[in-house]
């Protein structure tokens, strides 16, 4: 019999989760949905809600809930469906603060309910081919790690400085807010939890003393002479996929009717019409983080707005060879043969628009396989794992708001 799944936040990752459901119905299906917005609610839904506590309110209707609300809105959520037996899938991160990641697992803890936790990089073949390297002992010990997350200067401006992520105080902090991802993700590809942190970085460069001189406070009101010249106008770049016909992520959180009036009336009224350099925005734009793990292994992480859009990209170096990939290809160099192998694990794009990866997939997979058979073995973001990362991501930020070493807690 096929999971019956209840969607809370019916946005760009809600809906992505959605379709997967529609595509697998023998699997699973969407029986109810809680969202404010009717045009992003999917159609055909037997129980439809406005708020997320009126779906509550019905009791339990569904076998499990995905929670994918803004970041601030996932704990109250996350402790009213659990209380009622729902098994859960949240959207990463589980929460901007860590009293209310540890309410969050506690919760799911004493309910004796499955959670999983939107890491989706856990489940994309990439990631398994790398750990299975890894695992097999091909590298030896692993040494120290250098991981890089090329945010992309267009999805720094449209997420991170004009979008719902650009503040801390609406949502949270960058290294949680797109991250927390790759903290994991390392912490799970080296197999040992991360004892200690250091960090660097700051907003440098979407700033208003950065901003061009006579440019306007939106896009649409700049002189064509700096409008033309700006890597971050909306105007091209949301104009240039509307023209394109690319209605998906980004343009669909821009516009919901796909017509050059409308997109005309977000860039003058909305928020993603606005100059990067007039802004609300202070999250960060570039950080680094330094991490020793608990057997002594060590990792650098770079996290910039400052590139193109792309996979993430990695080394590791261990005592018997190294690794290096892209997100889809991986060069394995042995030391003893002095031989590169080439694996390819091309499973789509580095991005939302296109599943990242195959890991959005492969997350709806292993939760809907759990929830299905009880085999929480499935799950590989679970949350003990994600506890532990998330702190590890909560003790980098301290760290680099006051300049020292900190060393990890007991999660």
């Amino acid at each position: 019999m096929a999971v019956t799944v209840a969607v809370v936040g019916a946005g760009i990752r809600g809906r992505g989760y959605a379709e997967w459901i529609g595509a697998h119905p023998d699997r699973a299906r969407v029986v109810a949905v809680a969202d404010p917005n009717p045009r992003r609610r999917p159609a055909g839904v037997e129980h439809v809600f406005t708020d997320w506590k009126d779906l509550a309110a019905r009791g339990r209707i569904a076998d499990c809930v995905i929670v994918a609300t803004q970041d601030a809105m996932h704990r109250d959520p996350v402790l009213a469906f659990a209380a009622q037996g729902y098994h859960i899938m949240v959207e990463k991160p589980l929460a901007p603060t860590e009293s209310e990641c540890r309410e969050m697992v506690a919760a799911a803890l004493s309910n004796d309910v499955i959670l999983a936790v939107g890491h989706v990089l856990r489940y994309t073949p990439y990631t398994r081919a790398v750990r299975s390297i890894v695992d097999s002992g091909r590298l030896g010990r692993i040494v120290s790690a250098q991981h890089l997350e090329p945010v992309g200067y267009w999805h720094q401006a449209h997420s991170f400085v004009r979008g719902n992520w650009r503040r801390e105080d609406e949502s949270s902090f960058m290294l949680m807010a797109k991250s927390c991802h790759d903290i994991d993700w390392l912490q799970h590809i080296v197999g040992q939890p991360i004892a200690r942190v250091s960090s660097f970085g700051s907003l440098t460069h979407f700033t208003p003393e950065n901003r061009p001189p006579d440019a306007a406070g939106r896009c649409l009101d700049c002189p064509p002479r700096v409008e033309s010249t700006c890597a971050f106008s909306a105007v091209r770049f949301y104009g240039s996929r509307l023209r394109d016909g690319r209605h998906y992520w980004p343009l669909d959180v821009v516009i919901d009717d796909f017509t050059p009036e409308a997109l005309h009336q977000a860039l003058r009224e909305g928020p993603y019409g606005r100059c990067v350099y007039a802004c609300d925005n202070d999250v960060v734009d570039h950080q680094v983080v330094l991490l020793e793990f608990a057997d002594g292994a060590t990792a650098t992480f770079t996290m910039t707005a400052f590139t193109d859009s792309e996979h993430r990209k990695t080394r590791l170096f261990g005592t018997a060879g190294a690794l290096e990939g892209d997100g889809q290809t991986i060069k394995v160099f042995d030391f003893l043969t002095n031989h590169t192998e080439i694996i390819d694990t091309t499973a789509g794009g580095s991005s939302a628009a296109d599943g990242h990866g195959g890991g959005d997939a492969g997350l709806m997979d292993a939760f809907i396989g759990a929830v299905a058979t009880g085999d929480r073995n499935l799950v590989l973001s679970g949350p003990a794992a994600t506890l532990n990362s998330h702190l590890a991501v909560f003790a980098a930020e301290k760290a680099r708001r006051t300049n020292t070493v900190v060393q990890l807690g007991v999660a």
